[in-house]
């Protein structure tokens, strides 16, 4: 990957939640949970954790709403076309 494909990175060294796809984000959601529900971190890296947690939930929101809209999109495409 050259240094024009890197995505984006957020002030605490981690990738921007923005720059991501959604697998990634999922992927990396999956391991934000499983080290919360460790239960093993202090406060102060649960809450960040916390945070990073539902900024890639809200990430894989958007993805999935973008999906949605163009699902709806071919299928109203698709209805206009059986109509004619």
């Amino acid at each position: 990957m050259s240094s024009e494909e890197q995505p984006e990175t957020a002030p605490s060294g981690q990738t921007d939640v923005r720059s991501l796809s959604y697998e990634a984000a999922r992927d990396e959601l999956v391991r934000v949970v499983n080290e919360l529900e460790q239960g093993s971190a202090t406060l102060e890296r649960s809450l960040s954790l916390w945070e990073r947690g539902e900024a890639l939930a809200a990430r894989c929101e958007e993805w999935l709403v973008g999906a949605r809209a163009r699902l709806d999109a071919a299928s109203d495409g698709d209805a206009a076309e059986a109509t004619r």
